[in-house]
C-alpha cells in the first residue's frame, strides 16, 4: 500500500533528511509524502526496499529507452569495466558513438559530448554566443532546459502571466541575477504573432533560439507547424541559431523529432537515450558553428570546453550499444507502443465517465483531468487546486502498482509489453473511481 509511513522507504526519507540537501539530489523525483527507494529493476518493472513491485512508465524520465538493464548494455559495460572507466586520455567508443549518431541526423555535422542534458543546453547557448558574438537567447515561456540559470528563466509562470501576450523573464531560482533575466527574451509557445513581434524586436541582439519541440507541460504534443515555420523563418532570416532542445525528444524517431518534422536547427542538445542508462549530455551540430569548440595548435579554442567524465568510455560503450539496437523499425514499434497506450487510456477516460484526456507523441503520454484543447500555456491548467487533483491521482496510480512522473507524466520502453499497457488502464480505472469524479 501507498503511503505507508511504516515502510523502509519512509525511514529511509527520514535518514536521508539527516545528512542530504532537501532529503536528496534531485528535486524533481521527490513524491510525498515520501519518495520510494528502490532495491532492483528490470525491463519494465521495479521492486523498492519493501518489496512493492511497480510498472515503470517513466524510465528515469524518459532515459531508458531499453528499459532497466538491457542486456546488451549491461554484457557492453562489462566487456569495459575490467579495462577502465576514466581516464586523462581519448577512447575508441566516442569515436564510435559520435559516427553512429552523425549518420543517422544529417544535422549532426559535429558532435561533443558530456555528461547531462543541463551541460547539453548550457554549452548549445555558450556555443551560440561564441558564434555569433551576440548576448542574448530567446526561449518560450514555461519551459524546461535544465539547471542553468539562463535555461532556467521564466520554468515556471502564473496564470496570469501565461495570459500575456509578452512573458516577462522571470527567476526561477531564488538569487539569479537581475542581469540573466535581461538576457533572456521569453516567448508565448505556439502563438506565432506574438512570437514573431517580440524575436524581431530583439533580432539584432539574439544569439539563438531554444526550443523543445515536445514541451511535456502542454502533453507532450508536436510544435504547431506554423509556429515552427516562423521561429526558423526568423532565425534565418536574422543569422540567429536555432536550438533544438532534444534531450527527452530525440526518442521520436531514429532522427529525433528534428526527422519527424523536417527541420534541421543549427545546434541540438542531447541527452538521455543515448547514454544508455549512464549520465551523458552532447551537443550536435553544423561544422562551422561547432568549430567554437576547435583549438589551434598551442591555443585556446573560442570555446573552451572540459570536463572529467565527458565522453567516459562506460557511457560511450553503454550508448553505442543502446543506439545500436534503436534501428528505425525499433523505433516503430516502440511509437506504436505509445500510440496504443494513449488510445486504451482514453478509452478509460471515456468508460468511466470522467472528464479528461490523454496527450502525447511517440512514445510520451501525459494524462489530463480536463478535456480542453492544449494548444498554448494559457491551456494548461496552474491552479494550486488543478495540480493537487493531478499529484493525487498519480499517488493512486502508484498504489495500484503504476509509477509515472510528476504531472502524470509517463513513457514507453521497448521493454512494455501489451500486459504492462492493461495493467496500467487497469490502475487508471481503479485511480479515477477512487477520486468520486
Amino acid at each position: 500500500m501507498f503511503p505507508d509511513l511504516d515502510s523502509q522507504s519512509a525511514a529511509l526519507n527520514a535518514r536521508a533528511g539527516r545528512c542530504l540537501a532537501g532529503g536528496g539530489s534531485r528535486s524533481t523525483i521527490r513524491t510525498d509524502p515520501y519518495t520510494l527507494y528502490i532495491r532492483e529493476a528490470h525491463g519494465a518493472e521495479v521492486v523498492d526496499v519493501d518489496g512493492n513491485r511497480l510498472i515503470d512508465f517513466i524510465n528515469n524520465y524518459t532515459s531508458l529507452i531499453h528499459g532497466h538493464c538491457y542486456p546488451p548494455i549491461i554484457e557492453a559495460v562489462r566487456r569495459q569495466l575490467p579495462n577502465g572507466c576514466a581516464f586523462s586520455f581519448c577512447h575508441e567508443s566516442e569515436i564510435v558513438l559520435a559516427e553512429l549518431l552523425c549518420e543517422r541526423v544529417p544535422s549532426f555535422e559535429r558532435i561533443r559530448f558530456m555528461n547531462s542534458g543541463s551541460e547539453a543546453v548550457m554549452n548549445a547557448i555558450k556555443l551560440a554566443r561564441a558564434f555569433t558574438g551576440r548576448p542574448k537567447i530567446a526561449k518560450c515561456d514555461g519551459f524546461y532546459h535544465g539547471s542553468y540559470d539562463p535555461a532556467e528563466v521564466s520554468l515556471i509562470s502564473g496564470a496570469e502571466n501565461s495570459a500575456q501576450e509578452d512573458p516577462p523573464s522571470r527567476a526561477y531560482s531564488r538569487g539569479t541575477p537581475q542581469s540573466v533575466l535581461d538576457e533572456v527574451v521569453v516567448i508565448p509557445f505556439n502563438e506565432p504573432q506574438h512570437s514573431q513581434r517580440i524575436l524581431e524586436s530583439h533580432a539584432d541582439e539574439l544569439s539563438c533560439i531554444l526550443l523543445d519541440t515536445t514541451c511535456m507541460r502542454l502533453g507532450g504534443n508536436l510544435v504547431r507547424e506554423d509556429y515552427l515555420a516562423m521561429v526558423t523563418d526568423v532565425a534565418r532570416s536574422h543569422d540567429i541559431l536555432l536550438i533544438f532542445d532534444e534531450v527527452v525528444s530525440f526518442r521520436l524517431g531514429y532522427s529525433g523529432s528534428q526527422g519527424v518534422l523536417g527541420v534541421q536547427p543549427d545546434i541540438t542538445a542531447l541527452g538521455k537515450i543515448i547514454g544508455g542508462g549512464f549520465p551523458v549530455g552532447a551537443v550536435a551540430g553544423r561544422a562551422d558553428v561547432m568549430s567554437m569548440f576547435d583549438a589551434p595548435v598551442n591555443g585556446v579554442a573560442p570555446l573552451p570546453h572540459g570536463g572529467t567524465f565527458n565522453a567516459n568510455p562506460i557511457t560511450m560503450a553503454a550508448g553505442v550499444a543502446a543506439m545500436t539496437d534503436m534501428t528505425p523499425a525499433s523505433f516503430e514499434y516502440l511509437n506504436s507502443a505509445g500510440a496504443k497506450a494513449r488510445e486504451a487510456l482514453t478509452e478509460v477516460f471515456k468508460e468511466r465517465g470522467v472528464t479528461g484526456q490523454v496527450t502525447g507523441v511517440g512514445s510520451l503520454f501525459k494524462l489530463h483531468l480536463h478535456d480542453r484543447p492544449i494548444v498554448t500555456l494559457h491551456d494548461v491548467g496552474v491552479s494550486s487546486e488543478s495540480q493537487s487533483q493531478v499529484a493525487a491521482l498519480r499517488l493512486r496510480l502508484i498504489d495500484g502498482g503504476i509509477f509515472l512522473g510528476s504531472g502524470c507524466f509517463g513513457c514507453v520502453s521497448m521493454a512494455t509489453t501489451d500486459a504492462h499497457i492493461e495493467q496500467l488502464c487497469t490502475a487508471l480505472a481503479g485511480a479515477l473511481e477512487k477520486t468520486g469524479s
